[in-house]
């Protein structure tokens, strides 16, 4: 799964990376969490957890103007996909990510899969590591989080669906009415990254951006091939320190290399190398 991940760019870098038409970033929306979101949405977030607002890019066609074009936007929308038919936005807790193999016939991403696509920005993403030597103070396997990047540095882009859901409770044309939130899917974790965990977010190339996000793309045939996509050899990943475990942390030290003192029986997802015993 991707529970968590690493994304350093602002709105202004994401607009001109992803070629969006309109940023809507500063368009007033709804959150679900408690307290202030910490860095507030849209800043440079180096631990991005799920119930946090983020940058997403998707392609619309403006409400009530027939006939005209759809544009690329950038959005803050909530990580945690919740259905429109969902009582609440708990559901969104158990909906961070949707498997590519099955998104197509289950009843929560299905219709998204089919209209709602979307891009998730990122550097790269966290994973846990559960060591086939080392034990935590509880006597079970130690996790090392490891930060999983492309070689070439460029931005990583998440596929992704979205969803509306409407507050029932909440007056038309209010901002509070309606949340948008979005999920990541994943898919089987290639050679050498499935040393740290089986599954991986499924990564889309800049050439296939475009259809992808179309809206008016809605073959099923189509969408299939864009989810079985795979192309080993795009990323490497480094182990890094234990503190991006915890919500609260943030900063570009979590995705620094961890010392070699902080090791202990992990492995390298490269040589299958057991490192610190």
């Amino acid at each position: 799964m991707c529970g968590r991940y690493a994304a350093s760019a602002r709105p202004d870098e994401l607009v001109e990376e992803f070629d969006v038409d309109e940023d809507h970033t500063g368009d007033p929306t709804r959150s679900i969490l408690r307290t202030p979101q910490d860095p507030p949405p849209g800043q440079p977030d180096w631990n991005m957890a799920p119930s946090k607002q983020a940058p997403v890019v998707l392609t619309r066609r403006p409400r009530g103007e027939e006939g005209a074009e759809p544009s690329r936007q950038l959005r803050l929308l909530t990580w945690g996909l919740v259905p429109s038919w969902a009582k609440d936005t708990k559901t969104g807790l158990r909906m961070i990510n949707a498997r590519a193999e099955s998104v197509l016939g289950k009843g929560a991403f299905a219709k998204a899969a089919l209209a709602r696509r979307c891009i998730v920005p990122a550097d790269g993403w966290y994973e846990w590591q559960k060591s086939p030597t080392a034990l935590d103070p509880k006597g079970k396997p130690r996790k090392q989080p490891f930060f999983v990047h492309r070689t070439d540095g460029s931005p990583v882009a998440f596929a992704g669906l979205y969803e509306f859901w409407r507050d029932r409770s909440v007056p038309e044309g209010d901002p509070e009415a309606w949340l948008t939130t979005f999920t990541i899917i994943t898919t089987d974790a290639e050679p050498g990254l499935d040393r740290i965990h089986d599954r991986q977010p499924l990564v889309l190339e800049p050439d296939q951006w475009q259809q992808w996000l179309d809206p008016d793309e809605h073959d099923p045939d189509v969408v299939r091939r864009f989810l079985e996509f795979a192309k080993p050899g795009r990323f490497e990943a480094h182990p890094v320190g234990r503190a991006v475990g915890s919500s609260s942390a943030n900063g570009p030290l979590l995705v620094e290399p961890a010392g070699p003192e902080e090791l202990q029986g992990v492995v390298d997802p490269m040589t299958g190398e057991v490192i610190g015993g």
